[in-house]
C-alpha cells in the first residue's frame, strides 16, 4: 500500500513541476513590459557631440594627405648592416571612406620575387593614435601597427608585432618609420627591435612622387 502511495506521490510531483513552471511563465509574460528609461535631451546632445568628435576625420588625418598620389620607389634589404642591391617599384595612394582611411597599393619585387602590397592607415580619434594594417602577395600574415607622429611633425612612428616563420619567433616587436622629406620624398624603414640597439634596420624604401 505504501509503495502505491509513493508511486502516486512521485507522479503528482513530476506533473506538478512543469505545470508550475508553465504558470509562472504565463504570469511573467502577461506582465506589462517596462520600457528602458529614455535619455534626456542633454544626454542626447552629449552623445551626438561624442559621435561627431570620434567618428569624423580630424586634423590628424590631414597628416596622411602627404601619402596621396603616385610614387616610384627603390627598396633595399639590410642584413648585418649590409644593404642588398636596390629593387624598383611603384605605389599609388588614395583616400577611402570619406577621408577616414588612406589606402596605398604597391607593386614591385622583393628579393627578386614579384610582389604586390596593400596598406590601409588612419587615425583612431578615440584611441588617439595612428593605426594601420598591411597585406601582401608574398605572405599569408596580416601586419598591424599603431603609433604617433613625432614632435617635429615629419616622422610617423608605429609599432607592431611580427611572426617570423624563418626562425619560429612569434609576436616579435617591429618598428615602422615613415620620414617625410618635403612634399615629394618619403623614406620608410622597418626595424627589427629584438636584434639589439645597433643595425636594427632590415628594410628601407625611398619613395619619390611622380609629377
Amino acid at each position: 500500500m505504501l509503495t502505491r502511495r509513493l508511486i502516486a506521490l512521485t507522479a503528482v510531483l513530476t506533473l506538478a513541476a512543469p505545470l508550475a513552471g508553465w504558470a509562472y511563465y504565463q504570469q511573467e509574460k502577461d506582465k506589462p513590459s517596462e520600457s528602458p528609461e529614455q535619455p534626456s535631451a542633454a544626454q542626447m546632445a552629449e552623445m551626438m557631440a561624442k559621435a561627431a568628435k570620434f567618428t569624423q576625420p580630424s586634423d590628424h588625418h590631414k597628416v596622411l594627405e602627404r601619402f596621396i598620389g603616385k610614387w616610384t620607389h627603390e627598396s633595399r634589404m639590410f642584413m648585418g648592416g649590409q644593404a642588398t642591391p636596390p629593387e624598383k617599384g611603384s605605389a599609388e595612394s588614395k583616400w577611402m571612406m570619406d577621408g577616414r582611411w588612406m589606402q596605398s597599393q604597391t607593386k614591385g619585387t622583393m628579393m627578386g620575387m614579384p610582389m604586390q602590397g596593400f596598406l590601409v592607415m588612419g587615425y583612431d580619434n578615440f584611441k588617439m593614435s595612428y593605426v594601420g594594417t598591411f597585406i601582401s602577395s608574398i605572405d599569408t600574415a596580416m601586419l598591424r601597427f599603431e603609433g604617433d607622429l613625432d614632435p617635429s611633425g615629419n616622422v610617423l612612428i608605429l609599432y607592431g608585432t611580427l611572426d617570423e616563420y624563418l626562425t619560429g619567433e612569434h609576436d616579435k616587436m617591429v618598428k615602422y618609420v615613415w620620414r617625410f622629406e618635403g612634399d615629394d620624398k618619403i623614406i620608410f624603414e622597418i626595424r627589427d627591435l629584438p636584434i639589439g640597439e645597433k643595425n636594427t634596420k632590415v628594410m628601407e624604401i625611398v619613395s619619390t612622387r611622380v609629377k
